[in-house]
């Protein structure tokens, strides 16, 4: 199996479907009973409730679209297992290609091998960190 195992060609398709705002794309890498724990929301449980958030992302966008780059991907796997952990940057991006802001998040991923021999997300976890004298969320590395 490759570096990175099934997570390298995961987050191709993750980067590839939040660029093109493709909600089914997006949603078809999650599993059922995904678990996600979202920068932005405290959590989101199962695949309905995730859609709706990620309709509403990728709703608010309008003429923008969004780059995601990933740095310091570490994993680790087994057959029908597989974690990841990585930095990533979204870059938001006006319809002419100008970088209009951009956000770190931390990520982590927990991925299984379905019956069907396709990998799902079944647990994400994103954050940043929050400084400690004022408390607000850092969103640069």
């Amino acid at each position: 199996m490759p570096e990175n195992g099934p997570i390298a060609d995961m987050l191709e398709a993750y980067a590839a479907a939040v660029h093109a705002k493709d909600v089914d794309a997006f949603i078809a890498l999650y599993g059922e009973n995904v678990r996600v724990f979202d920068t932005w929301g405290w959590s989101y449980d199962r695949v309905d409730e995730w859609r709706k958030v990620v309709t509403d992302w990728f709703g608010s966008l309008g003429t923008e679209s969004v780059v995601v780059e990933l740095k310091e991907l570490e994993s680790v796997f087994t057959e029908d297992l597989s974690v990841a952990h990585a930095f990533v940057t979204f870059k938001g991006l006006s319809a002419e290609g100008e970088e209009l802001r951009t956000m770190d998040n931390r990520l982590t991923w927990a991925l299984q091998l379905g019956g069907d021999g396709r990998w799902k997300i079944v647990h994400e976890h994103t954050s940043a960190p929050a400084g400690f004298e004022d408390g607000k969320v850092i969103l640069q590395k």
